[in-house]
């Protein structure tokens, strides 16, 4: 008897070690950190798109801790080389990617059919899965903005803008910053040059170069190198930044810039995932959400006009003012919004033609 219950508290005792065994290894697996990874068209020192996107995940790994650990390759080209990384991240275990560039599109859906466990986000597209959700910022806003400034900012009444590739987000930004700087100076004009590419700093800088001989006098853009701010800061003319404040490149030029921020985005999307909340969706958050801002001014702009331009975004954040409310024309002067109505999401996602103001023919 004394031999059996011996037998039998034996047993209990290693069924119990065994039971605490597979819960330490289940807390343990539970308390693994989640893999992120990020996917980058350029260089993450580029001071432009990628490094606002590598200065976000910084964010989240403050923000997070020891509950992520990431990892990111950059200047990945878009198309097959984009499928590839991609397929290797999700590989390696990464549970949830970031594809940071419009042409990674269809790769990351591609790659997404073959990992339905992985959480993907893509950047600037309008393509979604079960597992593949998009997000991008209403930058148009900023631009908006910009363009006041550069309009109340100009003397030859003639802006630059270099431009990267015609697709509609970057169209959208053109028009935009067109609309800005004629409602505060009706007699501003857009020029633009495209370099087919989103990183080319000699490109971008003789882009600029050109259209400072014209007779521009602002210089923006819609790529990611400050070769446009050096070219105006050689020059002697204005600029205005985007992606991030560029002022450290043309100290003297540079007026403000359009500035993402998605830190917090990206922070919130990796908690979901770990919290098994994250779902498919598309974000599109502006100046309310705290999802972009402007640069600070340079001290070459005076205070009447940071005055009407502070008023006008505080107005956008209200949704009290909306870049694209008609009357807008395009450039042959046809109505392309009537007066008092505002374009919709899907018009503005959707945008191929340029506003009034703007010289030049569209790429097709």
């Amino acid at each position: 008897m004394f031999a059996i219950r011996k037998y039998c508290l034996f047993k209990v005792l290693i069924v119990g070690l065994l039971s605490l065994g597979f819960s330490t290894i289940a807390l343990a697996k539970n308390h693994d950190p989640l893999k992120v990874a990020f996917v980058y068209v350029g260089p993450t020192g580029d001071a432009g798109w990628t490094y606002a996107h590598d200065e976000a995940r910084k964010y989240m790994v403050e923000q997070l801790g020891e509950k992520v650990k990431t990892t990111y390759v950059e200047n990945v080209a878009e198309g097959a080389d984009a499928e590839r990384v991609i397929t290797e991240l999700a590989r390696a275990g990464n549970k949830l990617i970031f594809t940071t560039s419009f042409g990674y599109m269809n790769p990351t859906l591609k790659v997404a059919k073959k990992f339905p466990d992985v959480k993907f986000e893509h950047a600037s597209g309008y393509k979604r899965s079960k597992n593949v959700g998009t997000y991008f910022d209403r930058v148009y806003q900023g631009r908006y903005l910009t363009g006041m400034v550069a309009g109340l900012m100009t003397k030859s009444n003639l802006l630059g803008y270099v431009g990267s590739f015609p697709i509609p987000e970057v169209i959208r930004g053109i028009n935009a910053f067109t609309l800005g700087a004629r409602a505060v100076n009706p007699k501003a004009e857009v020029k633009v040059v495209w370099v087919s590419s989103w990183y080319d700093p000699g490109k971008e800088s003789e882009a600029a170069n050109t259209m400072i001989n014209m007779g521009v006098d602002v210089v923006t853009q819609h790529t990611d190198s400050p070769g446009p701010i050096n070219a105006a800061e050689k020059k002697g003319v204005y600029a205005v930044g985007y992606h991030s404040d560029m002022a450290v490149y043309g100290p003297k030029a540079h007026l403000t810039a359009t500035e993402h921020n998605w830190g917090p985005l990206y922070t919130a999307k990796a908690q979901a995932v770990l919290d098994g909340t994250w779902k498919s969706e598309d974000v599109w958050g502006g100046l309310s959400d705290n999802a972009l801002d402007l640069a600070p001014y340079n001290k070459a702009v005076p205070k009447h006009v940071r005055a009407i331009v502070d008023q006008s975004k505080s107005l956008i954040a209200e949704g009290k003012l909306h870049p694209f409310v008609g009357p807008i024309k395009d450039q042959s002067g046809e109505i392309k919004v009537p007066k008092g109505q505002r374009m919709s999401d899907s018009e503005m996602l959707g945008m191929k033609w340029y506003v009034e103001g703007v010289q030049g023919k569209l790429p097709k």
